[in-house]
């Protein structure tokens, strides 16, 4: 059989064999082929043509250029359950009629998925619910703003080129990347069914990808309850809830409505930048935004639940599986060696089933990140969390998985929504390099300093775990933390806060 990418040039496909997948193993009424050869490392690519302003759709062209055009999907156009179920639906056939190729491409078979973070969520969560066997690694190419998976596992946080020269360079680095098993988080929202009207968290159509996977259970599932509206879903980043989610949520909205404007990643930055620090004024005299005001926060502990104290000037509460947030910086820091003993805190890991819990007080408490060894207020590690709202302290709250932002009503009946967090399994990524995230089986390699060393300004007990003081308590670790003289605080005052 001649293909599609030996016509585009022998040389071509000389090049990029060992990563080429041949066109028969995608037609469903193909037959064996015994004499196709071998690809060392079979890759599938998913894209979001709508990340990264235009780069999303160039970066298809050029895959399609270098790879079989039928092996680079625009997500765009179709979404990665339908791919991925014909395809391991193909190789199954395939491989039962005795086709050695299709065995071996299901046994080897890499992912790439380009986009922002809530595009890559939403492939870990397709290959985890579809139960492929074996469970193909996923590489994630940062095509968004934040960029927080990508950056965990190595593969940097700045938007790439998408020139042949760089994808030829990004598909030799797969070739060097290592397996690694990353926990995935199961998440339930349920809410009573009112007497009058819907409960549903927000219009359908509205849904960002992650969202989506939000979906009512039905009555015969085991998590329905009578009088109840269930929903579920998943996640591999972090969930928050607060002011964090709801910038993010008024910088989504902004996009949505001027799409045209946020074409460039460092744009992008800094408008998200300027909604931060609008928010810091406008939640200022708010205490109905607190989280302790909104909801009790109860984390499972020796198989019951525990109620967990959270400070009343926190405004957002992150719970964070990886070691990267809001653009790479890690909410948790270093723990000191006091916090080790008084505090009983474990290394984290991204495959070590715990979650850790973080809070911050406001946009501005954010900019903590910014110093050394900065980091927000660590109120846990655990394996369940579970959110109780409270009856008619506000009208909504703002949530947010893995980028992807939602404005969640809160209706005015006692006890009426609740948000639960538990493990569900894990999934394996591509990790390359001397990335941020670490292996419990392998907790020096990608590389790390040793932890909670030299960490002198990282103790909690200096760091903000406690009330502030008259709202003059210092950043903690950043005490000596200062604004950029370049950045003009009252522009930001009075701009985009009507979005929020």
């Amino acid at each position: 059989m001649v293909t599609d990418m030996e016509n585009n040039g022998s040389k071509t496909y000389e090049e990029n064999k060992e990563f080429y997948i041949p066109d028969y193993i995608f037609l469903p009424d193909s037959g064996v082929e015994d004499h196709a050869e071998e690809p060392t490392y079979p890759v599938l690519v998913f894209i979001n043509s709508r990340s990264g302003g235009q780069l999303g759709g160039d970066l298809i062209k050029t895959y399609r250029q270098l790879l079989n055009k039928l092996q680079v999907f625009d997500l765009g156009e179709e979404g990665p359950d339908k791919v991925l179920s014909r395809i391991y639906a193909n190789l199954e056939r395939l491989k039962n009629r005795g086709d050695r190729l299709a065995e071996y491409i299901q046994k080897n078979l890499r992912l790439i998925v380009a986009g922002g973070d809530g595009t890559a969520s939403w492939l870990l969560g397709v290959v985890s619910d579809l139960k492929l066997e074996p469970l193909p690694p996923v590489a994630t190419v940062p095509l968004g703003t934040g960029n927080n998976l990508p950056f965990s596992f190595g593969w940097g946080k700045r938007n790439p080129g998408t020139d042949q020269q760089t994808v030829k360079g990004f598909l030799g680095l797969l070739k060097e990347a290592k397996v690694m098993k990353v926990d995935s988080w199961h998440i339930m929202m349920r809410m009573r069914i009112p007497d009058n009207g819907a409960c549903d968290p927000i219009a359908p159509l509205e849904l960002p990808h992650a969202i989506h996977a939000f979906k009512r259970v039905s009555t015969s599932d085991s998590l329905n309850v009578e009088g109840y509206h269930t929903f579920r879903g998943g996640f591999w980043n972090y969930f928050s809830m607060g002011t964090d989610a709801q910038v993010s949520y008024a910088f989504h909205s902004e996009r949505k409505l001027h799409p045209e404007k946020f074409k460039n990643q460092l744009t992008n930055q800094q408008t998200y930048a300027k909604l931060g620090v609008s928010q810091f004024f406008a939640n200022v005299g708010h205490p109905s935004r607190n989280i302790s005001q909104l909801a009790k926060v109860k984390i499972m502990k020796n198989g019951h639940w525990e109620e967990l104290h959270v400070p009343r000037s926190i405004q957002s509460i992150i719970c964070l599986n990886l070691p990267s947030f809001s653009g790479g910086f890690n909410p948790w820091g270093v723990p000191s060696k006091l916090s080790f003993r008084n505090k009983d805190y474990t290394r984290p890991f991204v495959d070590d089933g715990l979650l850790e819990v973080v809070g911050f007080r406001d946009a501005w408490h954010g900019l903590i990140l910014l110093a050394p060894n900065g980091h927000g207020t660590r109120l846990a590690q655990a394996h369940r969390i579970r959110f109780e709202f409270h009856k008619g302290e506000a009208a909504h709250t703002y949530m947010r998985v893995d980028g992807e932002p939602w404005k969640q009503p809160l209706p005015a009946d006692d006890d009426t929504v609740v948000v639960e967090i538990s493990h569900r399994g894990q999934v394996n990524v591509l990790a390359h390099g001397h990335c941020k995230a670490k292996s419990v089986n392998d907790p020096l390699t990608p590389g790390s300093s040793h932890y909670g060393e030299g960490s002198h300004n990282g103790d909690d007990a200096n760091s903000g775990d406690e009330e502030w003081e008259g709202g003059s308590k210092k950043f903690g670790a950043a005490a000596t933390f200062k604004i950029p003289e370049d950045v003009d605080i009252s522009h930001f005052t009075g701009t985009l806060s009507a979005t929020i």
